[in-house]
């Protein structure tokens, strides 16, 4: 029996790789496929990276990437939760901290999937907007040569001429207002013939292109505003003055591109803070601070800030964030000088403003040691008992100033950063009675007490007011906010503005050459409930026509364009 096989039949003209006596399997090379090479790969990798489920899923990655922002404290909000966070996690702290987990915002990961996204949307919008315009410039379709199929149809019989019947049926699509309804084009198919052609819902396009830029521009927006806005708080007693300047913030952060030397130099000066509380329920009512606005170049001006009614100054907003009580003391050391002599801001605790503060005194003289008063301002003192006392009242109608006394060393030279409404009391001694009980010092305002152990003398003046004040400056609010009106108005477009053709044509009848026969077509993108209602409308203002003479049909399911075919109108079929 013989292995060999017939040559392969190959048609006469037909030369391929697979002519002659070669067959796959006969061991022949395999055809090669061309290599990508190194541009090819680059054209692959945009054509993914500007893909639609690519710009979502970089969309869903930028949601996820967000989420340590809000699990883990951030330096630039707040360092010093940060550091007690790396106390509290010595094992994991360090590693976050090398990740970038508690700066998210500004980390590398972050700023790279912010990046992508930015680049896949403008590699989407760029080619849609594209074909976008073309569309736009190019004419609607031509009239479709039989409409039996279409999900909203309808005929007519009208004396007036088929130039006529159509330039009317043109006018109705394009409609009354500056900018027409439909896109239309009129043409004579043939002599005794014409048809307009209309399409709307170009809006829809461009609705989505508004939208998807919106989030471009939105994009853009943060990251300038990160990188140009800063935020500072201030704490302000009455009588005060606030200069913007970096060094007079309590607390200051700002973008990367932020320049200091760019602060409004304006200033501040708090003249009087009122306040207005329920005097049953003791719930607030309202927050009024009085100041001065003195910037550059103008007069200064009187004017005031609230809650929920921030002043504008140098370019930035400010907000009163809070309020409270600063105790007026004067502090005089064993030789009599004066140690300290000022308003310590004394924190809220509770609705009747029981407040907590520190007051520190490092410059003693002659080498004594350092003082620290630690304790509770009452607005309206009430004693319950001998050791025992509270506020009932936010009001300063009794204030009282209850303080324990601490001697040594503060702390203030070691270069740490300390809180400066606590107290270390490390290197503290605590002041206490022969009994052995701590010293409690409790003054109203005007007197003045002895310091135990020969420290010195306390003198409480007065309760001045407080506020807190948070200064913000973004300079892209506005487009924040412009960027994100666009993309609601262009989402609202893109879901609610119709898709729709029309088509209308007018032929002169056969068996009557007065008579001219029309028939009507339309046709929607999606569904479309008002579809055939549109066709009628444009049909029932054809000149020359009788209500007995309309007749408009529909397919059995107006939503489908697939349906099935009913029979033809009775002029179409004359038409036809």
């Amino acid at each position: 029996m013989s292995n060999d096989r017939p040559p392969a039949y190959t048609p006469d003209g037909l030369e391929d790789a697979f002519s002659g006596d070669a067959l796959p399997g006969d061991g022949a090379a395999p055809a090669a496929l061309p290599r990508l090479g190194v541009v090819g790969w680059l054209r692959w990798a945009w054509r993914q990276l500007t893909s639609m489920r690519v710009a979502l899923l970089l969309l869903m990655l930028l949601a996820v990437a967000a989420v340590p922002g809000s699990m883990f404290p951030q330096r630039p909000q707040s360092p010093a939760d940060v550091a007690q966070y790396l106390l509290d996690h010595p094992a994991s702290g360090p590693w976050l901290d090398r990740i970038g987990f508690f700066d998210v915002y500004t980390s590398a990961w972050f700023s790279a999937i912010y990046l992508l996204l930015f680049v896949s949307l403008v590699g989407c919008i760029l080619p849609r907007a594209k074909v976008h315009l073309r569309a736009l410039r190019a004419r609607p379709p031509r009239t479709p040569r039989r409409f039996d199929r279409f999900p909203a149809r309808g005929s007519a019989e009208s004396s007036a001429s088929p130039e006529d019947v159509v330039r009317a049926a043109e006018r109705v699509l394009r409609g009354r207002g500056p900018l027409p309804t439909f896109r239309t084009d009129v043409r004579e198919e043939k002599p005794g013939v014409w048809s307009v052609s209309a399409e709307r819902g170009y809006l829809r396009e461009t609705g989505n292109l508004v939208f998807h830029l919106a989030l471009v521009g939105l994009l853009v927006s943060v990251a300038t505003g990160q990188m140009l806005h800063f935020r500072g708080q201030v704490l302000l007693g009455e009588g005060r003055t606030f200069v913007n300047a970096q060094t007079d913030y309590d607390t200051f952060e700002s973008g990367i591109a932020f320049q200091p030397e760019s602060l409004d130099p304006f200033r501040l000066t708090l003249d009087r803070f009122t306040s207005r509380f329920d005097p049953v329920t003791l719930q607030s009512r309202d927050f009024l601070a009085e100041v001065t606005l003195d910037e550059p170049g103008a007069e200064p001006e009187a004017t005031t800030i609230k809650v929920n009614h921030p002043l504008a100054a140098g370019g930035a907003k400010v907000y009163l964030q809070g309020n409270g009580y600063a105790p007026q003391v004067v502090v005089r050391d064993a030789a009599g000088e004066v140690a300290f002599a000022g308003a310590v801001p004394f924190l809220p605790q509770d609705e009747v403003y029981t407040s907590q503060g520190v007051i520190k005194v490092p410059d003693v003289s002659g080498g004594q040691e350092q003082i620290g008063l630690v304790g509770s301002l009452l607005p309206t003192a009430q004693q319950l008992t001998e050791t025992i006392w509270r506020s009932v009242d936010p009001q300063p109608a009794d204030p009282v100033l209850v303080l324990s006394v601490w001697s040594g060393d503060l702390g203030l030279d070691t270069g740490i950063p300390q809180n400066v409404y606590q107290l270390d009391d490390t290197g503290m001694e605590q002041a206490v009675d022969a009994q052995g009980d701590p010293v409690t010092l409790h003054l109203r305002p005007g007197e003045t007490v002895e310091l135990p152990d020969g420290l010195g003398t306390l003198t409480f003046e007065g309760v001045p007011r407080f506020v807190a004040l948070d200064l913000r400056y973004d300079p892209a609010l506005p487009f924040l906010l412009v960027f994100a009106l666009l993309g609601i108005a262009g989402l609202c477009t893109s879901l609610f503005v119709p898709r729709r053709r029309v088509w209308v044509r007018a032929a002169v009848d056969d068996a009557d050459p007065v008579r001219t026969v029309v028939t009507a077509g339309a046709l929607a993108r999606s569904d479309d409930v008002g579809l055939q209602d549109e066709l009628d409308r444009v049909l029932g203002a054809l000149p020359g026509l009788s209500r007995a003479d309309l007749s408009s049909t529909s397919s059995p399911d107006s939503s489908s364009h697939g349906s099935a075919p009913r029979p033809p109108a009775p002029a179409e079929e004359a038409q036809r």
